[in-house]
């Protein structure tokens, strides 16, 4: 997976892009990177498929210095970075945080969003977790900490979130060097800290009012963000929920393939089908 970069309005972005044809824009969540959809992209044939990655996190995490990192941010910086390119139309898939940009840049920005597929996302009131709470509670010392004494508190998230050990390794394996760094503690810090419920909560009501084909892909023994609500975003985005009973939380490393159909099921109405965005 090759990395792009490109400066958007002073801010220096980087995205993974494979394949050719409509535009769907994969965003990540915390602690991962473009690099979570290594598995779903080349399962997404007939497609132009980009992996952005969020401002301050993965390669990117020095750019979260003295800068708005929240979710709600987020999602102007990916709409920018899609002006930039000149995409004015594109399927959003989201996960975890990602999944919180895509829900606010969808309404947001309407003409953007043809098409939304989120799995295993944060939204309304889910979120942040105890454990990341107890992060936050306790940044001023992990910020301070040296990358290794980070490294087993990764680890643990990690493991809890996926379905094998070895699963999680592997996932440490990718996501882990983005942290191992002098700066690492604090990155982790300063992405915890943006952390706030109220940008999904903004948004809430606004879903069910968009107009795009949808799709919910939920790991159902998820103890991060519960299958309650995948069963809430079902309903209010009337779209299919596909429930993988025994998915925890990193739906796109251990079901790929239940991610990449989901996406292709609502890349095959798209086409034809214009963005109404949000009725009143």
């Amino acid at each position: 997976m090759a990395t792009r970069w490109t400066d958007v309005g002073g801010i220096r972005m980087a995205w993974v892009e494979e394949g050719e044809g409509f535009p769907v824009v994969l965003v990540h969540g915390i602690p991962t990177s473009p690099s979570l959809w290594r598995r779903v992209l080349p399962r997404l044939g007939g497609a132009r498929c980009l992996a952005w990655e969020m401002v301050g996190y993965g390669g990117s995490h020095a750019r979260g210095r003295d800068r708005d990192i929240s979710v709600a941010k987020q999602a102007d910086y990916l709409a920018a970075f899609l002006d930039s390119l000149g995409i004015s139309r594109a399927v959003l898939a989201g996960h975890d945080l990602g999944g919180g940009v895509a829900q606010i840049l969808a309404v947001r920005r309407p003409e953007l969003c043809a098409g939304l597929v989120l799995t295993n996302a944060i939204g309304y009131d889910s979120w942040p977790i105890p454990s990341v709470k107890a992060m936050r509670a306790a940044g001023d010392v992990i910020r301070r900490l040296p990358p290794a004494a980070l490294k087993p508190m990764l680890s643990v998230l990690f493991v809890r979130g996926h379905e094998t050990l070895a699963a999680a390794a592997e996932a440490m394996r990718r996501h882990w060097p983005h942290y191992a760094g002098e700066d690492g503690p604090a990155a982790l810090v300063r992405q915890i800290d943006a952390l706030r419920v109220e940008d999904t909560l903004a948004v809430a009501d606004d879903l069910k009012r968009l107009r795009v084909p949808a799709r919910i892909v939920w790991g159902a023994a998820d103890r991060f963000q519960k299958v309650e609500y995948g069963e809430r975003f079902a309903r209010d985005l009337a779209a299919p929920l596909h429930r993988i009973p025994s998915g925890k939380h990193f739906t796109p490393e251990d079901h790929p393939q239940a991610v990449a159909d989901a996406i292709q099921a609502v890349l095959e109405v798209v086409g034809d089908r214009p963005s109404t965005g949000v009725h009143a």
